[in-house]
């Protein structure tokens, strides 16, 4: 296992982890004075700065992405709302490619609407058949541009609004079924934040191998969690085997970076110095 202790060299900040705080160009001109050298932005913070401006900054500073957030959301109401989807995963996918992320990442989706608490329909095998037909139907536009997908399994407490894929093996059994050659267009976002808690997920971090652990997430799960999306802890905060984790992880081949990853209302209040400066210092000590 990577020796983290010496150098943060392996650290990306995914930038939700300090949306309350600063806007992108800001975000990326700090963790450039901290030598960061990853980020993995979110694409309303990008299109809030301009794509020209954050693909000029992200050249001049030398930062790279460790993955783009994000494509999915594929289950709609109608056929309209289908065609919509797959039109924005195209976009998405244009967006990471000219900024070079390494994967696009895919919070799947689930049962419309609701997020805004009307649901259009109950189904969650209807939702997984959207999924999975999303996914196939982007993978070849995927291809075209280069640009792999990364399905991210999230917790369960999100199946009914966020994504339908939970665990690490159903994410892993829609790669099988539609890259069956594992060619690198179709892979995984490991979120520790979404997967810790899983019996099997030595085993289907093995099965994903190098070639299907296309990101790596970390923060930590408090106990007891307040809220179901922006309570994340910070790394050593929680409850979280990380190193065990990132073992495994390695093991199986991953030599990427560890993306720390946290919505929080918490550390949304903390200035953003703190939090980039606590989180080098727990992907050192504790990661």
């Amino acid at each position: 296992m990577r020796d983290f202790s010496t150098s943060h060299d392996a650290l990306s900040i995914n930038t939700a982890t300090l949306r309350k705080q600063w806007p992108l160009d800001r975000i990326i001109d700090e963790c450039a004075r901290r030598d960061i050298r990853a980020i993995s932005p979110w694409r309303d913070q990008v299109a809030s700065v301009g794509i020209a401006h954050i693909e000029r900054q992200l050249k001049d500073s030398g930062i790279k992405l460790s993955g783009y957030c994000r494509g999915g959301f594929f289950p709609a109401a109608d056929a309209a709302g289908l065609r919509t989807a797959l039109d924005d995963n195209r976009r998405a996918i244009d967006e990471a490619r000219r900024l070079a992320a390494p994967c696009l990442v895919l919070v799947v989706g689930s049962l419309p609407g609701a997020l805004e608490g009307t649901p259009a329909y109950l189904d969650l095998a209807r939702a997984r058949s959207e999924v999975r037909d999303g996914i196939a139907a982007t993978l070849d536009y995927a291809r075209d541009q280069a640009m792999p997908l990364a399905i991210e399994p999230l917790h369960p407490m999100q199946a009914a609004d966020r994504a339908c894929i939970n665990t690490l093996e159903q994410a892993l059994d829609v790669c099988d079924e539609l890259d069956p050659t594992r060619s690198g267009a179709l892979g995984v976002a490991v979120d520790l934040y979404h997967v810790w808690w899983d019996p099997k997920l030595e085993a289907q971090i093995a099965r994903a191998g190098a070639d299907r652990l296309l990101a790596y997430h970390v923060c930590d799960w408090l106990a007891p969690t307040r809220d179901l999306v922006n309570d994340r802890g910070m790394m050593g905060d929680g409850v979280i085997e990380l190193k065990k984790c990132r073992r495994w992880i390695e093991d199986a081949g991953y030599t990427g970076y560890a993306e720390v990853e946290i919505f929080s209302d918490t550390w949304w209040q903390k200035p953003g110095e703190e939090v980039l400066d606590t989180c080098i210092a727990r992907h050192m000590s504790v990661v």
